[in-house]
């Protein structure tokens, strides 16, 4: 009896061990998804900001691009990849996001609200000319600062 008490106890120590494990991959794997989302954006904004500036030459074709593809990355449903926990105090060095976030959600999706919007005037304006693109950086930009000022740890 005390031979199949210990085996349980084990067993259940064991199936706790793997499933926190497991957890934690999970947790990983959202960071690194909302990392590369992340990425996108800022690939896509630096097309954009690119001509912006004057570093390349504007391109009505590429600038729609940019901007399309940035419209479609904003869109995405991205709270799967941003699991209650998944912050830069219990995942230091994985993640900038703050703790913060988790608490204030519904200031974080008006942010995010910000964000959608100045990407859909970016993908109505940026095959229209240089102008359209330079007029638009602004509330695009001031979409993801908007985020990364309040929910990010500073580098």
């Amino acid at each position: 009896m005390k031979s199949a008490l210990k085996l349980a106890l084990c067993s259940a120590c064991i199936v706790a061990g793997s499933m926190t494990s497991m957890a934690d991959e999970a947790t990983e794997k959202a960071i690194k998804a909302r990392q590369a989302v992340m990425q996108l954006y800022a690939f896509n904004l630096g097309g954009l900001g690119a001509m912006a500036k004057g570093a390349v030459e504007y391109d009505a074709a590429a600038a729609t691009a940019y901007a399309n593809n940035l419209l479609a990355v904003v869109n995405l449903d991205q709270s799967a990849m941003w699991p209650a926990g998944s912050d830069s105090d219990k995942y230091a060095g994985k993640t900038a996001a703050l703790p913060v976030i988790w608490s204030t959600y519904p200031a974080v999706n008006e942010k995010h609200k910000a964000l959608v919007a100045g990407a859909e005037k970016m993908a109505a304006a940026a095959g229209s000319g240089l102008d359209g693109v330079k007029a638009n950086m602004g509330a695009v930009g001031g979409g993801c600062k908007g985020c990364h000022d309040t929910y990010r740890k500073p580098k």
